[in-house]
This record gives structure tokens, sequence and C-alpha cells, in this order.
């Protein structure tokens, strides 16, 4: 009995790995609690215990991108990682570097293209726009840092007509560490102007 138990929620624990893809995907849905949570409810399973991990809820994510995104996706990826090349060449003199979605690969429809800029002056990123004449808003995102603890970034959004772009402020200190992957904790992949550049070329 516990080991027909145990499959029973292992299979459920990946039906809803799966449906919570399937919200990330279709409703642009980037909280993979709420995405988990919504995808427990629709199933009328226990949120309290045995839900997938966020890791968990990107392989599936991952699958159904493959299965079911063909290429439009492919295509939406490229044009994005292309329109971030043109960013990052615009924005050369902060370092951007490329992280979430459009890095990994499991952008879509819904996702924004993510620089990290660099600069000492917290002012400089904004200046520099202001001498371009290129409009932006602006917000702050709460985030849990390395430490357990929460930390505010400064993010400018830019509507460059085919994809939106968030500059997220990297100053000082900040600078120095990479951001905590929001789907494992870990050191945020960024990749360079070149790396992108090469990725792009390579496929």
């Amino acid at each position: 009995m516990p080991a027909r138990n145990s499959q029973r929620n292992q299979r459920l624990r990946r039906e809803i790995a799966v449906e919570a893809a399937r919200i990330i995907a279709t409703e642009g849905q980037r909280n993979y609690l709420a995405a988990k949570q919504k995808a427990a409810g629709r199933m009328g399973a226990s949120t309290r215990n045995g839900l997938p991990s966020n890791q968990e809820i990107e392989q599936a994510l991952r699958e159904w991108q493959q299965l079911y995104g063909g290429s439009v996706h492919d295509d939406r990826l490229d044009s994005m990682r292309r329109g971030a090349i043109a960013a990052m060449r615009f924005l050369d003199p902060f370092g951007p570097r490329l992280i979430g979605p459009v890095a990994e690969g499991t952008a879509d429809q819904f996702s924004r293209i993510s620089l990290q800029v660099f600069s000492e002056d917290p002012d400089e990123v904004v200046r520099f726009l202001m001498e371009h004449q290129i409009p932006y808003t602006q917000e702050r995102r709460r985030i849990r840092w390395h430490d357990g603890g929460f930390r505010h970034l400064d993010v400018l959004l830019v509507d460059t007509g085919d994809f939106p772009v968030e500059l997220i402020m990297m100053i000082g200190r900040d600078a120095l560490q990479p951001l905590p992957s929001p789907i494992d904790g870990r050191p945020q992949q960024r990749m360079s102007l070149h790396e992108v550049e090469a990725l792009v070329s390579s496929l």
C-alpha cells in the first residue's frame, strides 16, 4: 500500500508540473509558485505538500515547448536573442549581460529581454537613455538574495517596438555577484555580448 501511494503521489506531482508548465507557457504566469498552486487547484490536489520543485516545472516547460512550440518558439527565441544583441551593442558602455528565459532558451510570447547593466552611478543609465531620447518606465523588484534575505533592484523598462527590454540596474557591490536564479537559487547564468553572438551564429 505505501508503495502504491508513493507511485500515486509521484504521478500527481508530475501531472501538476505539466499543468503548471502549460499555465506558464500559455497564460503568461511567470511566478512558479503561483503556477504550481493554480495547477494543483485545478486538479483538486492539496498545496500543503507534494508540490513539484521549480526545477521540475522548468523541465516540464522545456518539454512542453519542444512538443508544442515548434518552429514558432524557435523563431521567436532567435528573434529575441538577435534583439538582445542589438540592445547589448547599444548599451556597451554598461557591460550588459543577458539573463533569464532568453538566455536559457525558455522565452515565450510573454517574456522580456532581460539585461543586467553595470554602473557605479545609479543615474548614469537613466541619463544615457534620456540623451538618446529613449522613453522608459521604472519599477522596483524584490528578490531573495543568496543569504536568504531580500533585496530590491531598480529596473528600467524599454519598449523597442518588437520585444520589451528590461534593464536591471547592477550598482556598486550588487554587480560583483550574479543574482540568484528564481528557479533553484543558484548564481544565475549571465551571458556576454560575445557569448550571445556565438550562440545565435551556432544555430
